[in-house]
């Protein structure tokens, strides 16, 4: 009523008769409808006024004119002349200014709630993405200022595919963010390089070369982003010995020992620049002029992961499991000859340096055409990484027969010399050329065959009668304290795997953590210091891993949502390093084994393996193990209904030593599927095995699992708009299977059910319960992975 029509002329007062000749009418056009309605002229009078009325008070216009005359109104009944638009023209500009102040006063409540206490890292990162306002968007850039670190963190993702695939605004508002970031933290540094190279993956080759996040990305990588008083330390550093005061050199074959394990590229002059997935990575093979200089902030850590991914590359190409495995160990005892150095693993949560790997530890996985590894690293936790020197090595247990280098003293290298391990090493394009004779004979001396016991697996017996005849007082034990002992030993003692070979896995993830950390910290030559720690890491190449961090974050605000909403659902989500398109770390989930291990080891239905790890149905052992089960298999079965996670088998479900459940590999998700022919139909995967855990149809934990699970959709749906949010701004730009199709965000939204009631919810719970467990896709998929994989 406000809003007068502009741009058109009144009617004339002879055309605008009503029928009966009553009094005149106006055809006025509401704003943003486009309907015609029929008003009478005292009414239209009565509105221009109170418009009038407005706009004087807007502009502290007086009420009464300086004669004391009142304003004179005019009907839009009155026939047309300059007087009349004279006034429209008052009018439209009244209405302009009206418009504006509104906008105005918009913007004023938005800033109330940018500035209010609700207003959370989830709301700016909506509002970052949806807002076309550069005003709006240049503030939400300035308050993630404000924001705590890890909460930003989460967003990281979106963050950077925003700054790469949308327009300008958006990119000028996240860059001094990024920026400030990278200049604290060197782990932050490379999470950023690593993730706007594979997110710029996706674009046309000639595009990337130029695009925002590639010339961030190199920006990054260089030392412009190192903290001003690090860099300028680094500049008057001495490096120890200069080039031309070396008292020692070191020959092609001595060089060897330290090779860096990567691939590296021929440049020749039919092919001056190599392009390679690994341009992401420093190439070794500069001069050794530039390697005598500091090493850039992040050279060591990108050729330790760089060594370490091209490890699996080659794994890959061997035929058995068992030659992958020797290979792995031999590779690994060689990277352990550069270590320590100024690398880290990006999965563990505190600052460290990574001093060494126990190579005969390391484990090859289950996978038919890829070789992912899992390995064990020994770190020494510091305060700080960036201002911590490197921890000096400290030789192995054993005498080990070496040359040239290897047998000086390290008393005279500087840190920054050993910070620059990774990187001053000369490289070679053939592996075979990298190994010299002496050093594979040396190589077979000092590693054991895969059937000995190596230095690493000292026998806690022997450990035990050291300490025992060490110890001069004598010790007394009651016959009553033994039994008890044991007997609790036996209670809470999970049975052992045995060695196989073609799975060896199961041993290494069977055997209890605390065990494996005493058992390796003891016959670690850095297991005496209190700053010792020992982490765990998945090695994957030849997989892309954006979509398991996209199932990473889904999972992670799912059970920030239930925690909210205070539902006991159990998930674990676990971290993701993308380093590549098709390469990554994933963090393992400790003490856990898959379904498909379990029976193949056990021979036993899983109900039974429950009785024999956690004891009798009614001990509060099992009761545990099964309440532990059932809250996880609720919670999981609802991440695999809304994001449709496929390829099921048992082995991608791992069970804890807590009974708890855990589905892992989410490399088909939203609108992908093995081979794109969707024939997993159930909505998750609820097996008969599932329910006799739960205690059968009957049972009360059933009702319990199912109760659970329309408490946890009930809270989700709640909170739909932080789920949805996260999927929607990685599919900006991107070429992953997963987003196939134009409707994947909108069946993602429908799975989440905003029409319907709690009741009809309950009813939909029971349906998709009912289905799952008597789908007989589920039972063929599994069939079918048995006959194809051997999965059990």
């Amino acid at each position: 009523m406000g809003d007068s029509p502009v741009g058109k002329s009144p009617p004339e007062p002879g055309n605008s008769q009503g029928s009966g000749g009553s009094g005149s009418s106006l055809s006025v056009i509401s704003e943003g409808v486009g309907e015609l309605a029929l008003i009478d002229a005292e009414v239209a009078k009565k509105a221009c006024e109170e418009v009038l009325e407005k706009v004087k008070q807007l502009h502290g216009v007086p009420d009464a004119v300086p004669n004391g005359e009142s304003c004179p109104i005019r009907c839009l009944d009155d026939p047309p002349g300059s007087r009349i638009q004279e006034e429209e023209e008052e009018s439209s500009g009244a209405a302009r200014t009206a418009r504006k102040r509104q906008n105005q006063a918009k913007q004023s409540w938005l800033l109330r709630l940018f500035e209010s206490k609700l207003f959370d890292i989830s709301m700016a990162i909506s509002y970052l993405y949806n807002s076309k306002e550069p005003g709006v968007q240049a503030y939400i850039g300035n308050r993630l200022f404000c924001f705590r670190d890890d909460e930003v963190d989460f967003y990281l993702p979106q963050l950077l595919n925003m700054y790469i695939h949308m327009d300008e605004d958006v990119g000028d508002a996240i860059k001094p963010y990024i920026v400030h970031r990278c200049r604290q933290s060197i782990d932050f540094s490379l999470r950023c390089a690593l993730l706007l190279g594979a997110y710029s993956s996706d674009m046309h080759i000639s595009t990337q070369r130029h695009s925002r996040g590639t010339k961030l990305r190199r920006l990054i990588l260089s030392d412009e982003l190192k903290p001003a008083g690090r860099r300028r330390e680094l500049a008057g550093a001495d490096t120890g010995l200069s080039p031309s005061k070396r008292t020692h050199q070191r020959s092609k074959s001595d060089a060897t020992v330290s090779i860096s394990l990567s691939s590296n590229l021929k440049r020749t002059a039919s092919n001056p620049k190599v392009e390679s997935e690994e341009e992401e990575f420093s190439s070794s093979t500069e001069s050794l002029d530039k390697s005598l200089a500091p090493p850039a902030r992040l050279a060591p850590e990108r050729e330790f992961i760089k060594s370490l991914m091209a490890i699996g590359r080659r794994l890959a190409t061997l035929p058995t499991k068992e030659q992958k495995t020797q290979r792995l160990i031999s590779e690994l005892s060689l990277l352990n000859h550069k270590l320590p150095a100024r690398a880290w693993l990006p999965t563990a949560a505190f600052p460290h340096h990574v001093v060494r790997v126990p190579h005969s530890q390391a484990v090859v996985l289950n996978s038919k055409d890829k070789a992912p590894y899992l390995i064990y690293v020994e770190v020494l936790e510091c305060d700080n990484f960036d201002t911590a020197s490197v921890p000096a090595r400290i030789p192995e247990n054993r005498i080990r027969s070496t040359r040239s280098a290897e047998n000086l003293p390290e008393c005279g290298m500087g840190p920054e010399q050993r910070a620059g391990s990774f990187s001053t090493v000369p490289n070679y394009d053939n592996d075979d050329e990298a190994w010299s004779v002496d050093d594979i004979v040396e190589l077979q001396v000092e590693l054991p065959e895969m059937h000995t016991n190596s230095c690493d697996n000292i026998s806690q017996f022997s450990v035990d009668s050291i300490t025992s005849q060490e110890s001069r007082e004598p010790v007394f034990i009651a016959a009553g304290d033994i039994r008890r002992r044991l007997s609790e030993q036996l209670a809470h003692t999970p049975t052992a795997f045995r060695r196989d070979p073609e799975d060896p896995s199961a041993v290494a993830l069977k055997e209890p953590w605390q065990e494996k950390v005493r058992r390796i910290r003891e016959a670690s030559p850095y297991g005496h210091l209190p700053s010792w720690r020992l982490l765990s890491v998945i090695v994957k190449c030849g997989d892309d891993l954006r979509q398991e961090l996209l199932a990473f974050q889904v999972l992670k605000q799912l059970q920030s949502i239930w925690e909210q909403e205070r539902v006991p659902l159990w998930v674990r989500p676990y971290k993701i390093l993308v380093v590549s398109a098709d390469s990554g770390m994933i963090e393992p989930v400790l003490s856990a084994v898959s379904l498909h291990q379990i029976k193949k080891q056990s021979q036993l239905a899983l109900q039974d393996y429950f009785l024999q790890e956690h004891g009798s149905a009614n001990s509060e052992s099992f009761l545990s193990a099964q309440r532990n089960f059932v809250r996880s298999c609720a919670g999981y079965c609802l991440v695999c209904y809304l994001l449709q996670v496929k390829d099921r088998h048992n082995g991608n479900i791992l069970l804890d030593a807590e009974g708890h459940i855990i589905h892992i590999d989410f490399g088909f998700i939203l609108s992908s599927s093995p081979r794109n022919l969707g024939f997993e139909t159930s909505a998750f995967k609820l097996t008969s095995e599932f329910v006799d855990v739960m205690g059968g149809l009957d049972g009360d934990m059933f009702n319990y699992y199912k109760m659970l699970m329309l408490q946890g959709l009930i809270a989700a749906r709640k909170h739909m708009d932080r789920v949805v949010q996260i999927v929607e701004i990685m599919q900006q730009g991107s070429q992953l299977p997963c987003f196939h199709g134009s409707s994947t965000i909108r069946h993602l939204k429908e799975r989440f059910h905003m029409n319907l009631t709690e009741e009809q919810l309950q009813l939909l719970v029971e349906q998709m319960v009912d289905g799952s467990m008597r789908s007989i896709t589920t039972k063929l998929y599994d069939g079918f992975q048995y006959l194809t994989n051997g999965i059990m």
